[in-house]
């Protein structure tokens, strides 16, 4: 078995993602999460990490407050905290462990950060990616499939408010994401407003491209359409069942700690917290601002 620390315990994907690596429903056969680190955040109780903790043990994790102790006898890491302003400082702990790390959405807290991230990770020559389930759900699978080269996106999602930090960092990354998934890379300009039904951004990309980004506040679905000359496709995600939204990713996962095949590369991710960094900036100085990943 390929054997995982999990570090964090403040999002529920700490439970979920154990629960189909080795759960009554797991959907892979060649990984096992060992240990856990938890921690205080401002996203999460310590009651409420209690019950997460007694969770993780009844699947044979063991869970501990020290870094050291998490990472023993671990093949792979899963970075998995929920507030993002924790990712450069952990992930700096684990880089020089030369361990292949998956870290869950938002790369980082703020681009520059991400940089760092990349940076260290070219330094110590270890595999790192990241991503939202959302890229992974059928629906979207489907609609890049029948699309290819997308024209025109719009994609919709929940803006959802952090505990602390961006909001639009924090869980606009999954409807950024879902955009990035149809239109590739290669935005340009961003123009972005706010009002009180949430934050729009107006993407523009060579050759007429343009994709439109919509957080909405109190609106929990996510959907959109991708479209060209030729067709069009619109789509909702379905959350129906939470196993089924995730089991790509967990494949995608595997993958990666057995293969080394990696999903997304970093270069994209970047790009999306560009896309989010250059948005927040439009909101500010009431223009359009340039993506600038470098």
């Amino acid at each position: 078995m390929f054997k995982l620390a999990v570090i964090g315990l403040d999002t529920s994907h700490s439970i979920k993602f154990t629960e189909l690596i080795q759960g009554p429903d797991k959907k892979v056969n060649q990984l096992q999460v060992i240990n856990c680190m938890r921690f205080p955040t401002p996203f999460q109780t310590e009651p409420d990490q209690d019950g997460r903790q007694q969770t993780l043990e009844d699947l044979g994790v063991k869970v501990t407050r020290d870094f050291n102790e998490a990472v023993e006898g671990v093949d792979g890491i899963l970075l998995e905290i929920n507030d993002p302003q924790f990712h450069l400082e952990y992930f700096e702990k684990i880089a020089p462990l030369g361990l292949p790390v998956f870290i869950d959405k938002p790369l980082a807290d703020n681009l520059a950060n991400g940089k760092t991230i990349c940076d260290l990770a070219q330094k110590h020559n270890i595999k790192v990616w990241s991503a939202s389930s959302l890229r992974f759900t059928p629906e979207i699978c489907n609609c890049v499939k029948e699309i290819g080269t997308a024209d025109f996106a719009n994609v919709y999602g929940p803006l959802g408010k952090a505990a602390s930090g961006s909001s639009l960092v924090w869980y606009g990354v999954h409807t950024f994401e879902m955009l990035i998934t149809i239109m590739g890379s290669g935005a340009k300009t961003i123009t972005a407003r706010e009002d009180a039904g949430g934050i729009t951004a107006i993407v523009n990309y060579d050759e007429h491209r343009r994709g439109v980004v919509e957080c909405n506040s109190n609106a929990y679905y996510y959907g959109g359409r991708g479209q060209n000359k030729d067709d069009v496709n619109s789509f909702t995600v379905n959350f129906a069942n939470a196993g089924e939204l995730y089991s790509n990713l967990i494949l995608a996962l595997e993958r990666f700690f057995i293969d080394g095949v990696i999903s997304v590369a970093l270069s994209e991710t970047l790009e999306i917290q560009a896309m989010m960094e250059a948005t927040e900036k439009s909101l500010t100085s009431g223009k359009t601002e340039p993506v600038k990943v470098d």
